[in-house]
């Protein structure tokens, strides 16, 4: 059994990313970040769609084509596959617990 909310070691320097499930078709990853963002300049470009929730938190997506979306807990967005997009901020003082799931469409 796992608990969503403990066992992980993310710091304000590193995230902490765990592959909780591995198929075929899907892969479902625990993310928690402490104030992270992507670098400068990065993008993720990804072959499989990716459904990501908040769990705990906030943060904010950003896509190429300038659009935003900010995520508190209990939110969750779509990124189809072949999609620029980059975290642009988690919360700074409180941790922000991802749920993030990746699969072919």
């Amino acid at each position: 059994m796992q608990n969503i909310f403990s066992g992980f070691q993310a710091t304000p320097t590193h995230e902490a990313v765990e592959e909780l499930l591995r198929s075929p078709h899907v892969r479902i990853e625990r993310i928690v970040s402490n104030g992270q963002a992507s670098p400068e300049g990065f993008w993720y470009y990804q072959d499989e769609s990716e459904w990501v929730a908040v769990l705990e938190g906030r943060a904010a997506i950003g896509f190429e084509n300038g659009e935003a979306v900010e995520l508190s807990a209990g939110d969750a967005i779509t990124i189809p596959a072949h999609t620029r997009h980059r975290v642009l901020w988690t919360h700074s003082e409180q941790r922000t617990v991802w749920l993030a799931v990746f699969y072919q469409s």
